[in-house]
């Protein structure tokens, strides 16, 4: 099974995405499934993993019902407040609906850098393996030094690195955010996707840059066994097309087996979120 890990829907509004400015115009549009099947029949996948956007039940909730709807969405990362009294009951309730396999905070934006390390949030993401939900770690390089103490305080608890913590890919610094990554490959319950880099280069010239050795820290660090494959489409068109940022990450991953390949463009990613 080939599966695009991490790509985004949304009917858009500029008061609900105000992240989505104007140096952003390409996506400040409606992006729902119909608009993303032939870009899944192109590069032969059989699906995909709809990942939140917006910090709200609604948004689990609209998800869901685009699951629902449509057969190309095997599975959901939505959205649920950990720091809340009744996290438990809510967990539960999602519990019911099969194709909800984990659920995703926007740390990056946080204030509170270490905001992952806060009792409270511990504390939801305590009730998540029991229920079987795994959870998408979404953060900039300057937090990867508070992610050991989280995983490892939940060795049974699946977590995967979004888009590679963001590397500052534009500024070519590679030498501490590379150190870190390969620290935390120590832990077997944490994994990683190779997802959101063209957004991190310089969106002009994407093209130029040289996402091979980034992606090779990953391989070489995570193994391909806990390494996958996300377009972050739509978010990816600013700085490339779908067909572009699947070009980039063949040729980055071209050594690799057959084998290897089956695993980074869709079997660990079916293990993962258990499709």
């Amino acid at each position: 099974m080939r599966l695009d890990a991490h790509q985004h829907f949304w009917k858009y509004d500029p008061v609900q995405y105000e992240w989505i400015n104007n140096d952003m115009q390409e996506i400040q549009h409606d992006f729902l499934p119909q608009h993303l099947l032939h870009h899944l029949a192109e590069n032969n996948f059989n699906g995909c993993i709809a990942v939140q956007a917006r910090q709200s039940e609604e948004e689990t909730g609209f998800l869901i019902q685009l699951a629902n709807e449509n057969e190309c969405i095997k599975g959901i990362v939505g959205w649920v407040d950990l720091q809340s009294a009744n996290i438990e009951e809510r967990l539960y309730h999602y519990r019911n609906y099969k194709k909800l396999k984990g659920f995703r905070h926007i740390l990056q934006g946080e204030k509170d850098r270490a905001l992952m390390l806060q009792p409270a949030f511990k504390t939801g993401i305590s009730h998540l393996k029991k229920l079987g939900f795994t959870y998408d770690i979404l953060i900039f390089p300057d937090q990867l030094k508070y992610v050991p103490e989280l995983v490892a305080a939940f060795p049974e608890q699946l977590f995967v690195i979004d888009h590679l913590a963001k590397p500052y890919i534009k500024k070519n610094e590679i030498r501490l955010w590379k150190k870190d990554m390969e620290a935390l490959a120590v832990f077997e319950n944490l994994y990683c996707k190779i997802s959101g880099m063209v957004t991190e280069s310089d969106w002009k010239t994407p093209e130029a840059t040289d996402f091979k050795p980034y992606v090779d820290t990953v391989l070489n660090a995570f193994s391909v066994n806990r390494v996958m494959f996300g377009s972050d489409w739509p978010v990816c068109l600013v700085a490339a097309s779908y067909n572009e940022v699947c070009n980039i990450v063949h040729e980055s991953t071209a050594h690799l087996s057959g084998a290897e390949k089956e695993l980074l463009w869709g079997i660990t990613c079916a293990k993962f979120y258990n499709i």
